[in-house]
């Protein structure tokens, strides 16, 4: 049976999630589909409930697992986010079910930051899905929602609630967030997704690699590599699709990604459309603020340090890419789809005119485009050079140049998109006269500014902290800076300026050119980020100065004593707690958490000890049993170490020197243990305000 090829693009964002576009609603998704020349779109999304109303209320079943809009588009609502003069047809538009999730979680002693995509054929298996993850996290908060769940996990709440869905993990690559991500992702699928690794059949690419760079790696050889826009616009959709000749249906679909080619040999899964991974914000390695970007040989020469500011670069999906690859060439297994490389329209357009991709010029030329070839894609991948050279010439060379990748790449790195360029810098100026597009005319070129040469922009901002913390102190706060005391304990009211004493009692020990190490702990992230930014300009490479929160601290040496600790946080217990007690109804769970965290916070205890509670103790044999230790265990555990681990105390204090304490006020039972017990052998000096006590709910105990 002969199908008709479509086009794909299976992962969006709605305009609940993080910095989308209004106009990313279904209306708007699907006029830009039919503009881009593509046929089915992901909705994204479906775990927000606002979204999820929105779906059902617009959505109506189509082919099996498709959808379509209920109603015909009323162009003129949308008119002002498309292109002028052009009026799309989207009855042929058809969407299917998915939504990213953002899991974060501890798995092998490391933080685990991984997107996956997840597919549904049905509402009914999307409302099961989300009842289940509601009862995990906050759905509402974002389209792409963040939860403390684990990748397997979530595996595992899709196949029950939707057994003829998928999961695919996202934009693999992508350093901060994903599954091989060089900042929190894994080595190896199975890793990741342990014994359910055989349920994971694809993997998305993401726009900083292509199928050529994951084809040096023979462990991805059994994947299908689907390739998505990942878009926060309805304009940017299709930046990277899937072509599919296969049947017209969610099934079909699904069965094409799971195998590209069937059993009679011929292929469904026809190609992918690539943006050109250089092209991508993380392709290389660097550091956007000091306009440093490097291929993965200078990183090696530069042992990951950038030499602007002496801090460690980001490193880009190339270099890892190469860390996992074990073939020097790419080999493509038998059936695997072709590859187009392309560089979206408005792009080639912005070149040529020397204005922004963005602009009405732009917007006016581009939808003459749309309505003379009928779909970006059509005129793209399709139409005969001579038939676009007819309209216009360059542009007509520009495509051909795309087509055959003789395109100009300047990677993009830490953040900031690569730029693809078409022609040569003084070819435009020679071959200016045949660029005219209906009637209009490239704008002269203006002069861009250097991005990288102002290479540290926070200098003033440097500065005044710098004489905020040079300004003089008062007799108390001088008393209590020059103080010989080993240990010192400082009451001080509001705006008597603690921090700033704190500070200056730091740069005091320092001075006395001891080697001995300095440890600031705080009770938040922002905390600490503010001392160590008021330590910056005082403190010498070669001092041994931390500035960390209790939580950090101790887990980190916990982790330096057993690596194979996994966190817990309050979502995972929630988890835990539903496995582990299923009788429970959901207010017998909820109060289990409270007991449970009131426990933690309020007593210091062995890792191994269990409480006395016979309700707790099914909740301790499991994370025993699993290596796991529960957030508001860590300080705790850590003490405990130290009770019964002498090597282990031994060393901890050797690393924490002098002990300073900010909000000393704020100290729960095991908190304050800690701090007893490094101070019977290091100096202690804790600053803080009896009447500010905020954590009570915590177990903190001003007394």
């Amino acid at each position: 049976m002969t199908h008709t090829p479509y086009i794909a693009d299976l992962h969006i964002h709605s305009r609940y999630s993080r910095a989308t576009s209004k106009a990313s609603d279904l209306f708007g998704l699907a006029a830009w589909a039919a503009i881009k020349g593509i046929d089915v779109v992901g909705t994204g999304d479906f775990t927000h409930p606002g979204w999820f109303a929105h779906l059902h209320e617009h959505l109506e079943p189509a082919e099996p697992g498709f959808f379509k809009l209920k109603n015909k588009l009323d162009p003129e609502p949308i008119a002002p986010i498309l292109p002028p003069g052009v009026q799309p047809d989207t009855s042929g538009i058809r969407f299917v079910l998915t939504s990213e999730i953002s899991s974060i979680y501890k798995r092998g002693g490391k933080v685990r930051k991984v997107h996956n995509l997840l597919f549904a054929p049905e509402f009914a298996a999307v409302r099961k899905i989300n009842t289940t993850l509601a009862g995990i996290g906050n759905l509402e908060s974002d389209g792409r929602p963040i939860l403390g769940l684990d990748s397997k996990l979530l595996l595992e709440i899709l196949l029950e609630n939707a057994p003829q869905g998928f999961l695919v993990p996202a934009h693999i690559w992508t350093p901060w967030f994903s599954l091989f991500g060089s900042k929190s992702g894994f080595d190896a699928i199975e890793e990741c997704f342990g014994d359910l690794s055989s349920e994971i059949f694809a993997l998305e690419t993401g726009l900083s690699s292509d199928p050529e760079m994951n084809r040096c790696i023979s462990a991805l050889d059994r994947f299908s590599l689907i390739s998505n826009s990942d878009c926060h616009s309805p304009s940017k959709l299709g930046r990277e699709s899937n072509i599919f000749t296969t049947g017209f249906d969610f099934p079909a679909m699904q069965e094409a990604i799971r195998n590209p080619v069937d059993k009679d040999g011929k292929q469904h899964f026809t190609a992918t459309i690539e943006f050109y991974p250089e092209e991508g914000k993380y392709h290389c390695d660097g550091h956007r603020k000091c306009g440093v970007c490097f291929e993965p040989a200078e990183t090696v020469r530069e042992k990951g340090i950038c030499p602007q500011c002496g801090k460690p670069l980001t490193i880009g999906v190339l270099y890892r890419v190469l860390e996992l690859a074990d073939r020097d060439q790419p080999l493509y297994p038998v059936g695997s789809p072709a590859v187009h490389s392309l560089v979206p329209l408005p792009e080639l357009l912005s070149e040529l005119f020397n204005v922004g991709p963005a602009s009405k010029k732009i917007a006016g030329i581009y939808g003459k485009l749309i309505n003379r070839f009928g779909s970006e894609f059509t005129l793209l991948m399709d139409t005969p050079i001579e038939d676009i050279k007819e309209t216009a010439p360059m542009l007509a060379m520009a495509v051909e140049r795309v087509r055959n990748k003789r395109v100009i790449r300047k990677p993009g790195f830490d953040g900031e998109f690569g730029v693809i360029k078409v022609f040569e810098a003084n070819e435009k100026a020679e071959l200016g006269g045949q660029l005219s597009l209906f009637g209009q005319q490239p704008s002269k070129l203006r002069k861009k500014k250097d991005k990288n040469r102002p290479i540290f922009k926070v200098k003033k901002r440097e500065t005044r902290s710098r004489n905020r913390d040079i300004k003089k102190l008062n007799q108390q706060q001088q008393a209590v800076v020059d103080s010989e005391a080993d240990c010192i304990l400082v009451k001080a009211g509001p705006g008597t300026g603690k921090t700033h004493t704190l500070v200056q009692r730091v740069i005091r020990l320092l001075d006395r050119g001891e080697n001995i190490p300095v440890t600031i702990i705080t009770f938040t992230n922002k905390a600490a980020h503010e001392i160590r930014e008021r330590l910056h300009h005082f403190v010498k490479k070669q001092q041994p100065v931390r500035v960390d929160t209790f939580h950090g601290l101790c887990l980190e040496h916990i982790r330096e004593y057993d690596s194979e600790i996994t966190l817990v946080g309050p979502e995972m217990r929630t988890l835990i707690i539903r496995r582990v007690y299923p009788a429970l109804s959901k207010s017998e769970q909820k109060n289990l958490r409270q007991e449970i965290s009131i426990f933690l916070t309020t007593q210091a205890i062995y890792p191994e000890k269990l409480p006395d509670s016979d309700s707790m103790q099914p909740f301790f044999n499991y994370l025993r049993k699993e290596k796991l230790l529960d957030l508001d265990e860590v300080v705790p555990a850590c003490t405990a170490l130290l009770h019964r681990n002498s090597l282990f105390a031994q060393r901890l204090r050797k690393d924490t020197g002098h002990l300073l304490v900010d909000e000393f006020q704020d100290l729960n039972a095991a908190q304050y243990e800690l701090v007893h017990i490094l101070a019977q052998s290091n100096s202690i000096f804790g600053i803080g305000d009896p009447d500010q006590a905020i954590y009570g709910f915590r177990g903190s105990d001003p007394a």
